[in-house]
């Protein structure tokens, strides 16, 4: 894992939007100069310039090797504006600042067996995967779940791309739809498990893979959003590249007291899933909570999310 972060944004330009559910739009992005957009590995994501100072992330999930990148976005009642401004601004002809690729959710190739599960719009990088382990002739298996088929977008082109590898999981035709991660996961030697979609289901199916057994190595997820609590008792941090110290109170995030005393922190989906805004740790013991470092890089206490984490310690010395 790196701090270090690429912030070029590339112009670019919405070629196709299509409204494929009530709640789902698919737009297709070229270059704004025709040239070909940065090339991408299956579970990678880019940064969608919303607004000047609203950033988004969203999954890329188009067949890797394509010249073009592909969005689903959900336009979600609870999220904080961006996915809501994208379906109502967001047309073809559209120009739109973006990120080069970035991937924190990547396929492991050599795995025996990939077990792929998407919930709702979580759908998306998994299709990408599954691109690229049928490229590779690979063994694995697309399980898609959403409460209603009306409500899944993508499925004329996942049926006709996967097959019998895709398995449908429709909550309201009943239990025998409903999918079951102990046992998909238990049932091949060598699987290696990847989810992602709400973060309740998130949690439920890698605590399944879990108990099937599979070390947490094959277990593989990425969250889209997720609760933080930011709360905790006052510190000091000390911004050592910046040479400005600040209180963080405690409701308070350290990104927020940063800004407030000049210092510039990239952020972006503030509730540490996305990881623009993780710092090196120079001195004091963080309090995780964000969702985007591994267990052993948290054990590490040497970087921390500014959005969201906290300190175990009365002072820490970020390098920022």
């Amino acid at each position: 894992m790196t701090s270090s972060i690429d912030n070029t944004l590339i112009n670019a330009t919405v070629t196709r939007r299509e409204d494929q559910t009530d709640e789902i739009a698919v737009f297709e992005l070229s270059s704004a100069d025709g040239s070909a957009l940065p090339v991408f590995e299956a579970g990678a994501h880019i940064d969608v310039v919303v607004a000047p100072d609203l950033v988004r992330q969203y999954s890329l999930s188009n067949a890797p090797g394509e010249t073009t990148y592909r969005l689903g976005i959900l336009n979600d009642p609870n999220s904080r504006g961006g996915s809501r401004q994208i379906h109502a601004e967001l047309e073809a002809g559209a120009a739109i600042q973006i990120s080069a690729p970035r991937n924190h959710f990547p396929l492991d190739l050599n795995a025996e067996h990939s077990l792929l599960i998407g919930g709702g719009i979580g759908i998306t990088p998994m299709i990408a995967m599954a691109y690229a382990l049928k490229q590779a002739d690979k063994s694995f298996e697309l399980h898609y779940c959403t409460r209603s088929e009306h409500k899944a977008a993508f499925l004329d082109e996942l049926k006709r791309e996967f097959g019998e590898q895709l398995v449908l999981h429709f909550d309201d035709a009943g239990e025998d739809q409903r999918i079951d991660p102990k046992t998909l996961a238990a049932a091949r030697p060598g699987t290696h498990l990847y989810v992602c979609g709400p973060s309740g289901f998130m949690d439920w199916v890698i605590e399944q893979g879990k108990a099937a057994g599979l070390p947490d190595n094959q277990i593989h997820f990425e969250y889209f959003n997720a609760e933080v609590d930011i709360s905790g008792e006052a510190f000091e941090v000390y911004a050592e590249a910046s040479d400005i110290t600040v209180q963080v109170g405690p409701s308070e995030s350290i990104a927020t007291a940063l800004k407030a005393a000049g210092v510039k922190v990239q952020m972006s989906c503030e509730e540490g899933v996305c990881g623009t805004c993780i710092c090196d740790v120079i001195e004091g013991t963080p309090d995780h909570r964000d969702h985007f470092l591994t267990d052993e890089e948290k054990d590490d206490n040497d970087q921390i999310a500014l959005c969201c984490s906290r300190a175990k310690s009365s002072r820490l010395v970020v390098d920022i």
